[in-house]
This record gives C-alpha cells, sequence and structure tokens, in this order.
C-alpha cells in the first residue's frame, strides 16, 4: 500500500470508529480531508485497507474496552439470531468480523423461501419494522431487508446509554445459502465473512477476547 492509500484508509478508519460512519461516506470525507473538495485521488483504498486499519485503530486508542465491547455485542447478536433461528440465521458484518464500534449495528442474513414468514414472525413478536433492500452478499440483484431497533437486556454492558440496537435482517432464499460462508476471495485465506449461529455461540462462549490479527503493526 503506498503512503497516500495508507494516509486515507488510517483517516477513515478513525472517523468509522469516533464517529460511526460506514466505510463510503468515511472514505469520501478522509479525501476531503487530506486532499481537499473535489479530489478524486487514484489510490483509493479499498474496504479490506480500512478494515485493516480500523483493527489497528482499535487495538492502539480501545485496546483495553473493546474485547469486552464486542463480546457483549455478539451476546447481543447472539440473542437476535436464536430469536430467527428457523430462518438459518447468519451474522455478518463488524460484529462478526472482530471491528464493531460503539456505533455498529447487528447484521443477519436469513434464508427461507418464504419471506413474508419473516415479518409474520416480526409481527407476532412485536418488532416494528421498516423494510428496505440491500446488495446481495454475491453481487447479484438486490434483496429484501427489515431494519428495527433490538432491544438491549439491563445484564448488556452498554444498555445503561442506549435501550437497543440498531439491527438489519437481509432475506434470502434457502439456494443462496449454499454460498454464504465463501470468504470474498477463496484464495486469500482470509474466514468467511459470515457465521453460523453455531459459530457466534461458539465466539460468546470464548469470553472476551481480543480478536486484532497477529502481525499488524502501525
Amino acid at each position: 500500500m503506498n503512503a497516500l492509500r495508507k494516509e486515507l484508509a488510517a483517516t477513515a478508519a478513525r472517523l468509522i470508529v469516533e464517529d460511526g460512519l460506514d466505510y463510503l461516506a468515511a472514505k469520501r470525507k478522509a479525501v476531503h480531508q487530506l486532499l481537499g473538495a473535489g479530489a478524486h485521488p487514484e489510490a483509493q483504498p479499498d474496504n479490506d485497507d480500512v478494515q485493516a486499519q480500523v483493527q489497528l485503530y482499535l487495538a492502539l486508542f480501545h485496546g483495553d474496552e473493546h474485547p469486552k465491547l464486542l463480546w457483549n455485542l455478539r451476546r447481543v447478536a447472539l440473542r437476535l439470531m436464536e430469536e430467527f433461528a428457523e430462518f438459518r440465521p447468519h451474522l455478518a458484518g463488524a460484529v462478526w468480523n472482530g471491528t464493531a464500534t460503539v456505533h455498529s449495528p447487528l447484521h443477519l442474513l436469513l434464508f427461507s423461501d418464504d419471506a413474508k414468514a419473516v415479518e409474520i414472525h416480526c409481527i407476532n413478536r412485536g418488532i416494528t419494522y421498516r423494510a428496505a433492500e440491500a446488495p446481495h452478499f454475491a453481487g447479484k440483484q438486490s434483496v429484501e431487508r427489515l431494519d428495527f431497533e433490538w432491544p438491549l437486556q439491563q445484564s448488556d454492558a452498554f444498555s445503561s446509554r442506549t435501550p437497543s440496537v440498531m439491527s438489519t435482517l437481509s432475506l434470502y432464499p434457502l439456494k443462496d445459502e449454499r454460498g454464504v460462508l465463501l470468504p470474498a476471495s477463496r484464495s486469500s485465506g482470509k474466514q468467511a465473512e459470515r457465521g453460523t449461529l453455531q459459530a457466534v455461540r461458539a465466539l460468546v462462549a470464548a469470553g472476551p477476547v481480543s480478536t486484532i490479527a497477529e502481525g499488524v503493526r502501525p
């Protein structure tokens, strides 16, 4: 990674962790801050570059509290997955890959040939949702998405600051589950970008541990 690309990724990472920006907005603001309005550098960092810098930023500036925060978010995610267990939930996003912050939402992928059954489940459980669309994880057509606030419990470490956490359910047909555990690149050696209910249970059972990749250096 060249020096400019690395600096842009590091600035974007700070904006993600401290300000809660998403990756696209953070990269755009990083370019604006470092290069000025209207700049379009050729060496833009990709999301993998930014994610590595998010890991590093969390290790350097939030190393003491981040493992406990991540563990608590995964505990909340596990409850959400158990709520929708009949729809074969998979956890994705920052809570799965270990780069979650206090701003991170929960993101589940559900698999069912009856998308309306998910909505009916929400209605029966008193979950008020907003319907939208989300990009398909495999780059195909968009899929239906349900957004809602998932309530926290008193045992959650951050429940005194906020009563709920933003949550998203992306709805897929059953046939799409076959590729959900593949990494973005089969040759990358990276872990899958999503995890099963059993995998999340194992992470929660392990307790708060650092997920910062070995070998990451400033």
